[in-house]
């Protein structure tokens, strides 16, 4: 099992956030399959970045609450969380292509790319996360979540990590009062690192990681790579003020 991690004390001196969200874009070459759903099923249900202003209005029914997903990987979570809160319009976030292709294809059955019905309570955005928040009205978010992100371990990617000052106060500004921000991570150093983010600022509430996932908290592929790895997830919730 990983050593809990120890404070690195960097964040005074870490550089701005990238001018963009960084992740891998692609990976492998696409499968016919795969191809299909990024040309045929990612357009229809695309986040109009036009409906920004008004979230709500992106969905086929009216959502009670908006939750968005930061780098929703293979989508395991996506999924459980839109079954079990069918009144939350749900925005799931992603750049990297095999993810997008993963979620689509719990999504639209092979050869209906085009024709299958669009879940009504949910919708997609597959650029930077942050370009979309910086269009979001005011505390117009329920809930957010970062799932095992990238760790971007080395010390001069740090302005790489979603969670870092430089973006804080973008996040809360969209974030109502008394949401939630949910973090999740099994990497030392990103662990370290949202500590000591999370204590030196004053828009959420400071929260213990807590280590066993709460019943909750749907599971994913990362964390139980992580678990079967010896790795230890911590799982934190920041309450916005």
């Amino acid at each position: 099992m990983s050593k809990e991690p120890q404070p690195q004390h960097i964040v005074a001196e870490v550089k701005p956030p990238a001018p963009r969200l960084y992740g891998r874009q692609k990976g492998r070459p696409l499968r016919q399959r795969q191809q299909c759903l990024i040309d045929e099923a990612l357009p229809r249900i695309r986040f109009p970045l036009r409906d920004a202003g008004s979230p709500a209005s992106a969905f086929t029914v009216q959502p009670k609450q908006i939750w968005l997903e930061v780098g929703f990987g293979g989508g395991e979570h996506v999924v459980a969380q839109v079954a079990a809160y069918p009144a939350v319009g749900y925005i799931a976030s992603e750049v990297f292509e095999n993810g997008l292709c993963s979620l689509l294809s719990r999504l639209f059955p092979e050869g209906q790319e085009a024709t299958a019905p669009l879940p009504p309570t949910l919708r997609v955005w597959d650029d930077d996360a942050r370009l979309l928040l910086a269009q979001l009205p005011e505390a117009s978010l329920d809930r957010l979540f970062l799932m095992f992100p990238d760790p971007w371990p080395k010390a001069r990617h740090a302005k790489r990590r979603f969670v870092h000052p430089g973006n804080l106060s973008l996040v809360a500004r969209v974030l109502k009062p008394g949401s939630e921000w949910r973090v999740a991570s099994d990497d030392p150093t990103y662990q370290a690192w949202v500590e000591e983010v999370m204590e030196n600022q004053n828009l959420f509430e400071i929260a213990e990681a807590v280590t066993i996932r709460p019943d909750d908290w749907p599971p994913t592929r990362y964390e139980a790579k992580a678990i079967k790895a010896g790795r230890q997830p911590f799982y934190w919730r920041f309450i916005r003020r």
